[in-house]
């Protein structure tokens, strides 16, 4: 069988495949169904200072080729998250990825802090798609400016391992590659959701009660596909893609292209144990396909 272990930008992972942050919870759940321990890492649901009630339902909608999610970010906050959350997570001895957000760059620093020592907390993914409230609500991931802020307080505060998740919609993806690196990040995560909207025709109304929402599912993986190619031509720094994985084949593709690792996310809500299954299926690949490692398969793509 292939060699699957990789390094992540510091993170030591038995094999490339984590689930997409807001998808696994915080593992309990699934852990029912399957040993986590399984997946060369674990990415919790988003986390910022204080408790944080998400959006007003409805705030999930099936639309052609994926979803639409406005959960907004719900969660326990950080305290909680530790006292409650991690000890359950670190008992299964799977490294915990910790995805986090704030409204300012000073809460991401606070939140980053926070975590430092946790046991069985190995990286930060940084939701960078939030609103910066002190900036008049634009998203910190779509200025280079406010962008770069963060990733360096973040840096400031904390030796783990970050990693900031980049967000599609900007004309250029590889700027953001380039700054997160200069700021100090250790990989970076691409791509997060896309900003869509559904409406009902019958009620003449928005189907999200928060009008827009995130589309993620099988329809991003080609943008997925395209804005990760395009980041690895960039990418100092190991690259986690993920965007449309339904199969080890999807997996593949962003391991082709460049990335060190990938997160299964919307699949999970078709079919529970999809991250288990995509793995086997890139195994399986690469055996019959003669490759004994996965990392000199990595970045092979032909142009």
């Amino acid at each position: 069988m292939a060699n699957m272990a990789v390094n992540l930008g510091g993170i030591a992972m038995k094999n490339p495949v984590t689930v997409a942050s807001g998808t696994f919870g915080y593992g309990q759940e699934y852990a029912r169904l399957f040993d986590i321990s399984r997946l060369g890492a674990v990415t919790a649901k988003g986390i910022r200072a204080c408790p944080w009630p998400g959006n007003p339902l409805p705030r999930h909608a099936e639309v052609p080729g994926g979803m639409l999610n406005a959960i907004g970010l719900q969660g326990p906050g950080v305290d909680a998250f530790i006292r409650d959350d991690m000890p359950f997570l670190a008992e299964r001895n799977v490294p915990t990825i910790v995805n986090i957000w704030g409204t300012s760059a000073e809460e991401y620093a606070d939140v980053a802090a926070r975590l430092t020592g946790v046991p069985g907390v190995v990286g930060l993914e940084l939701n960078v798609s939030c609103p910066n409230v002190k900036e008049g609500g634009a998203s910190f991931g779509t200025r280079l400016d406010t962008f770069t802020d963060v990733v360096q307080r973040v840096r400031a505060a904390t030796p783990l391992p970050i990693l900031p998740k980049l967000a599609p919609n900007v004309p250029d993806i590889r700027p953001f590659v380039q700054a997160a690196q200069d700021a100090g990040a250790d990989a970076v995560a691409l791509i997060n959701t896309l900003p869509g909207m559904a409406v009902n025709l019958e009620t003449r109304r928005p189907v999200l009660a928060n009008r827009v929402g995130g589309l993620s599912g099988a329809g991003i993986h080609p943008i997925a596909l395209k804005h990760v190619w395009e980041a690895a031509q960039v990418a100092r720094v190991p690259l986690l893609a993920m965007g449309g994985i339904f199969s080890g084949k999807d997996a593949l593709d962003f391991i082709l292209v460049g990335a060190t690792a990938v997160a299964v996310g919307t699949a999970t809500f078709i079919d529970p144990l999809a991250p288990i299954h995509v793995l086997e299926e890139m195994e399986q690949w690469l055996d019959s396909h003669g490759i004994a490692d996965i990392n000199d398969f990595r970045g092979t793509l032909q142009i």
